[in-house]
């Protein structure tokens, strides 16, 4: 198997486990967070910095959602959802520009 189908078998694993894996949140909760699209009211800002300004995001964040009642375990896996759904969309699109460039294995 090339290298590139072993990269790419790896992330299709590594989504699957992260969206359809048992947790302590909802595949639903989960599939939001990677998404970035309808998270639960307490979690736009904390979602929202996670996939767009990561640096940015600070205790009090985390303060917040926790005191909106979500466990330390939950927040660990929606932050790790988010993230890894900013890295899939990223991935993907490298992956069409890079398809876009070359034709056939050849440079444009």
């Amino acid at each position: 198997m090339p290298d590139d189908d072993k990269k790419r078998t790896a992330h299709r694993a590594l989504v699957d486990r992260i969206l359809n894996g048992e947790g302590k949140t909802s595949k639903e909760q989960r599939a939001r967070a990677f998404g970035n699209a309808d998270v639960p009211a307490e979690l736009p800002a904390l979602i929202g910095k996670v996939t767009t300004r990561p640096a940015q995001v600070t205790d009090a964040d985390f303060v917040s959602a926790k005191a909106s009642g979500f466990s330390e375990d939950e927040l660990f896996e929606l932050v790790v959802s988010a993230a890894v759904g900013q890295s899939t969309r990223l991935y993907e699109a490298g992956l069409a520009a890079l398809a876009e460039a070359t034709v056939d294995g050849e440079d444009r």
